[in-house]
């Protein structure tokens, strides 16, 4: 298209219906709400099961396990994550790929630990893996299939070896599954059968809309070998933990171990918490009986630390580790470990509050109770416990400030810390739970420079998955009360029981209903804060507002915000704004955010989305460029390059040489012709506007087009009142016109709405754009920008991501439905430099939604989709 730009995303032919709000608020609750209903089913059996137990007793067991053992737990722990570097290693050499050995061990033990902590190991793990091996020069689509090649080989595994035990050994008659045993072990053991036998075919296998191409029988092998051996290490660790009265063998044992292990991982439980250990009180019997029920729990709590916890701290110290030493050799890694930073402290600090929680849940030890009977007043003790519980409820909100890089939320946590280190040392020397909190602390002190926001924590989101997460610690720590003080009877005299030696039960409640009163109190304050979800036009208020800070941006393009179409959120200093239109769940910004503020720009960032997290739309930056990638990288957006944008440099540009000899040849005959232009200033332009809509007229019924909007003008007198104006005139016949987009500190010169009349010269916009391009030269403008070449630079090779191949392919092959090679060459005779541009989205599957929303918004509607 020469006489217009139109820079929009074409959709493919299909229009998308969005899914209605109560659709859509069901798809985001059914998941954390099963989770949360499977954590409370498995916190009832479990006081079924356990109901003779008291915590004394787990507690006891635990101190009772030899070094000897723990120690061969730990080597079991050690082996079972030195063979899950295995997926990795296979999976790389399944696609060809080869990187240094320590690189993939470090990959994978970091994913694996978070994963099996933290659980959703598809999506914990493919993200940490997706990081990593990106920036090990991996393609999206080589990621994609290392996860699943780890994800398959994972399952494969288990299903083997859940079969195979269930087929060798015979379940506990007690155990629901015990009279399917052998019809559920030949169905689990045929599903990697039949994976060995999809080696043996040649060709791709069609499943529904899907090309499966199996591995062969040797990887496909390889996958079930390490997966069960995975899963028999992990066993074992649990094994040599267990109480010598259920040795009846490690074939019985394992038995039981998978089975629980599978109904955890179909729970989507983290880490199966409460269900893995409900399956395994019942699959050994242990329901009322308090001899073995005791030991089992504190099996179960220990190997909870050693192959969950320890694993865990264990990787958050390396990431730290090598973010310090990327940081101090200025690696290329250390800007992505930089970004990832917050969330690492805001999980730890998320830990951090759920540890005090579930420490003023459970009993203290009575011998160094018995030291501060000594050397403490009761009171203060009381207050301790308290204010320790409370503590940790608002640390579980400051992880969430944490993760926003709010600068409120690290310094509140930096206190909250080192308050509840000491808390922790008062209400019964608890030095575990001190160490931890104070190396938090000393971890989280240099890192200020991460947490730069300074808006509310009033004001943060909560996504629907951290509620239910605070919402499931607080259950498991009202579950902790109600076991740890099974026998006491309850009463209100209990509430105001104040003891040294009677006193834990009357404590924990007391602490208890302080952390969820400051819970309640805090999401009350959140919800009659006032939200205002900027939608609504932007007033003359605030596009006098806006002009300053556009005029003074680097970019014209900003200027887009005078057409009136767009939404304007400004900070709260008014030294920044982004302009944004809504189409169905898609909250689509125009470019970057506009100001000479840096600071004001990366809240905006911020504060859009959460604006778009409390409406549950996607948020979507389009058309942005490199220098502000960071801006969108650092929120966990995705980039797709969208095309590249043509920009003149002034300094330079003549119409001398052979390759300006058309464009010269142009200017010159048209200037014989009688063109001339003129500058009109935009207090001047109103008188001008009936002549200059005749020619707007002619032009849209001569192209059979009609206007666009959101990433271009359209003609509005009270739009281009607000610009200057160029007008084209043959002798004194006004032939054409288009507005123009100059800033104050003249870095750059733009056009927007081009029209001219159809009767008119041959050639009259190559006139208009090098008259122009003179013209701001002469008037000491750096750049001349002529806008984007959408889908321009995108390659179709065979490592490029999908969306690159894609558009490559759109670009060479669509121009039945737009001119984009055309409009590409049409600007390259300019001589332009050529700058990529990005459209940041929310990873998912809700890309072509977004991106049939983005081609509405900029088309003016699903119909103009799909007609010009």
């Amino acid at each position: 298209m020469e006489q217009e730009k139109v820079e929009q995303v074409q959709g493919a032919g299909e229009v998308l219906t969005p899914p209605s709000q109560r659709t859509v608020l069901l798809r985001r609750l059914a998941g954390p709400l099963l989770s949360v209903a499977m954590l409370c089913l498995a916190l009832w059996a479990l006081h079924l099961l356990a109901r003779q137990v008291n915590y004394h007793q787990v507690r006891q067991y635990v101190q009772s396990i030899s070094h000897a053992r723990l120690l061969l737990a730990a080597l079991f722990t050690l082996s079972g994550y030195a063979v899950m570097t295995l997926y990795d290693r296979f999976a790389l050499a399944s696609i060809g790929r080869r990187l240094a050995w320590p690189r993939v061990t470090l990959i994978s033990f970091i994913s694996y630990a978070f994963s099996n902590a933290v659980g959703m190991s598809l999506l914990v793990s493919g993200s940490i893996r997706y990081r990593f091996y990106i920036q090990n020069g991996l393609s999206t689509g080589e990621v994609a299939k290392v996860v699943l090649f780890c994800t398959t080989s994972f399952w494969l595994g288990l299903l083997a070896l859940t079969g195979v035990t269930l087929l060798w050994v015979p379940l506990p008659s007690g155990l629901m599954l015990a009279e399917y045993r052998l019809p559920l072990g030949l169905l689990l053991t045929s599903l990697p059968l039949a994976w060995l036998a999809g080696g043996l075919i040649r060709r791709p296998l069609r499943v529904w809309r899907w090309r499966l191409t199996m591995p062969s029988v040797a990887t496909g092998l390889r996958q079930i070998l390490v997966g069960a051996l995975d899963w028999g290490l992990a066993a074992a660790v649990l094994y040599v933990l267990m109480p010598d009265a259920l040795n009846n063998g490690f074939g019985h044992f394992l038995a039981i171990f998978v089975i629980a292990q599978i109904i955890g991982l179909i729970s989507h439980v983290p880490g199966g918490l409460g269900v893995f250990e409900a399956v395994m009180l019942a699959g050994f019997g242990a329901t009322g009986n308090q001899a073995l029920a005791a030991p089992i729990l504190g099996a179960l709590a220990a190997f909870r630390v050693i192959y969950y916890l320890l694993p865990l701290c264990t990787a958050t110290v390396l990431v730290l580790q090598r973010e310090a030493r990327g940081l101090r050799e200025k690696s290329l890694l250390s800007p992505w470990f930089t970004g990832l930073l917050p969330s690492f402290f805001a999980g730890l600090t998320l830990v951090s509050g759920a540890v005090l929680l579930f420490s003023g849940a459970t009993r203290a030890l009575p011998v160094r109770m018995a030291i501060l009977r000594d050397v403490l007043p009761l009171s203060v003790l009381e207050v301790s416990h308290l204010l320790a519980s409370v503590i940790g409820m608002l640390l579980l909100i400051l992880a969430r400030g944490l993760q926003r890089r709010l600068d409120a939320a690290y310094w509140l946590t930096l206190v909250l810390l080192l308050a509840g280190a000491v808390f922790s040392l008062l209400k019964g020397i608890d030095y575990e739970e001190a160490t931890l909190l104070a190396l938090l602390a000393m971890a989280l002190a240099p890192a200020r420079r991460l947490f730069y926001r300074r808006a509310s924590l009033f004001s943060t989101t909560f996504s629907i998955g951290w509620i239910v997460a605070i919402l499931a610690i607080l259950g498991c720590a009202t579950w902790l009360v109600l076991f740890s003080y099974k026998h006491v009877d309850y009463g209100a005299d209990l509430w105001w029981e104040f003891s040294f030696y009677q006193g834990g039960a009357p404590r924990a409640l007391r602490a208890l209903v302080a952390a969820a009163a400051a819970g309640m109190l805090f999401a009350l304050a959140s919800l009659i804060r006032p939200v205002r979800l900027h939608r609504e036009p932007p007033s003359e208020a605030d596009l006098s507002r806006a002009l300053p800070l556009i005029k003074q941006f680097p970019s014209a393009q900003a200027h887009l915000a005078l057409m009136g179409d767009k939404s304007l959120l400004f900070d709260a200093a008014h030294e920044a704004f982004v302009m944004y239109g809504v189409e169905g769940r898609s909250w689509v910004t125009m470019g970057d955010p506009v100001g000479s503020n840096e600071d004001a720009r990366h809240e905006l960032v911020w504060a859009f989305l959460e604006q778009c997290e409390r409406a549950g739309g996607w948020p979507v930056f389009y058309q942005v460029s490199p220098a502000d990638l960071d801006l969108y990288l650092e929120v966990g957006m995705n980039l797709l390059k969208i095309g590249e944008e043509a920009r003149v440099r002034l300094d330079t540009f003549n119409l001398d040489g052979k390759s300006k000899k058309v464009l010269r040849n142009t200017v010159n005959k048209l200037t014989r012709d009688g063109l001339w232009l003129e500058i009109v200033p935009a207090e001047a332009v109103a008188p001008l506007l009936p002549r200059l809509k005749e020619i707007s007229d002619a032009w849209l019924r001569d192209k059979n087009v009609r206007e666009k909007s959101f990433s271009l003008g359209a003609f509005d007198p009270h739009y281009l009142v607000r610009t200057p104006m160029a007008l084209v005139w043959q002798n004194d016949r006004l032939v054409a016109f288009a507005n123009l987009f100059l800033t104050d500190t003249h870095e750059e010169a733009s056009v927007d709405l081009m029209r001219f009349l159809p009767d008119g010269p041959t050639g009259i916009m190559d006139y208009l754009f090098v008259e122009l391009m003179l013209w701001a030269q002469a008037e000491g403008y750096r750049w001349f920008n002529l806008g984007m070449a959408p889908l321009a630079g995108l390659q179709n090779r065979r490592q490029a991501p999908l969306w690159n191949r894609f558009g490559a392919l759109v670009f060479g092959r669509g121009e039945r439905f737009y001119n984009f090679r055309g409009l590409q060459r049409y600007k390259d005779k300019f001589d332009p430099e050529w700058e990529p541009r990005y459209m940041a989205v929310p990873g998912g599957i809700a890309l072509p939604m977004i991106l049939a929303n983005v081609a509405s918004l900029i088309s003016g509607g699903l119909s103009g989709v799909v007609r010009r």
